[in-house]
């Protein structure tokens, strides 16, 4: 069984940064991808930046130029640097992963979550 543990949230003033961890354990053959979502109260959940094992990446909008995602699938780890933060940023962001299996003779994916770590983003 995966686990994601999170790590680096907590708060920072208006325009500041925050690095963001996440490491896997188990045993993992790829990212396909793995990232970070965040929800913000009163908000879906929604995607802020996931990378895969090939180095792809894709951002929110509102996240690029700021923030960049980096992961290690030899390390199973990911890391978010958010720099210049708003506080529109405010949320709990959550660690994913989704890693493809081969079973029984066909490839399947398996998904994961964290369990949330708090970025707050206030003067």
């Amino acid at each position: 069984q995966v686990q994601l543990v999170e790590s680096g949230g907590g708060l920072v003033q208006p325009g500041g940064s925050l690095r963001l961890s996440c490491a896997a354990s188990g045993s993992i053959f790829r990212f396909n991808p793995m990232g970070w979502y965040r929800q913000a109260p009163g908000k879906e959940r929604e995607l802020v930046a996931t990378v895969t094992s090939d180095g792809k990446t894709n951002y929110v909008d509102s996240a690029k130029g700021r923030f960049t995602i980096s992961g290690d699938n030899a390390k199973n780890t990911v890391n978010l640097q958010m720099n210049s933060l708003k506080p529109e940023d405010t949320a709990v962001y959550y660690c994913y992963l989704r890693t493809p299996r081969f079973v029984g003779g066909i490839w399947k994916f398996d998904e994961y979550w964290g369990q949330g770590t708090q970025v707050i983003v206030s003067s």
